[in-house]
């Protein structure tokens, strides 16, 4: 049977990333990303709920992380969970569950504003990729702006 393990995050940074460099020279970023839920209790009360999750970036994409993030930035993470062992000070095993990213878009201005839009830059950690930004078009269709061709459509559907 097959699976997926996939982890889509839009949030705010918590705090500013960690970066650190492993023995052979490679970077790794550590990011604390919180998410919020909200909605209305049956009494009509707004609630809300945020969730933190750890995210683990490697190589260029750390790097980038690093130099571009601050606390409070809104940004865009895909990636997968990876749960890992380890022993602490004390001796005793622990685990730990994070996500480890490879994409990232900066979303809103440079000065940590929210949003989106013209704003975002798009990161990957993929190998085609040449680990350059690119801009989005904020949400505009690519190819100019044309309007595309309809009449392609065989059902009714209005939308």
């Amino acid at each position: 049977m097959a699976s997926v393990n996939k982890v889509i995050l839009i949030g705010n940074l918590g705090r500013d990333p960690e970066t650190r460099y492993t023995t052979g020279g490679d970077a790794v970023t550590n990011l604390r990303i919180a998410t919020t839920e909200a909605w209305k209790d049956k009494s009509g009360e707004k609630q809300e709920k945020t969730e933190w999750h750890t995210v683990v970036l490697f190589g260029r994409l750390a790097e980038i992380a690093g130099e571009y993030l601050k606390k409070g930035r809104p940004v865009y993470i895909e990636g997968r969970l990876q749960t890992r062992k380890y022993t602490d000070k004390e001796g005793v095993e622990k685990y730990s569950t994070e996500i480890v990213a490879d994409r990232m878009q900066l979303l809103g201005s440079r000065d940590g504003g929210g949003g989106g839009g013209a704003g975002d830059t798009d990161f990957s950690a993929a190998p085609a990729s040449s680990g350059a930004p690119t801009k989005s078009g904020g949400g505009a269709p690519k190819g100019g702006g044309a309007k595309p061709k309809t009449d392609d459509f065989d059902d009714d559907i209005p939308f």
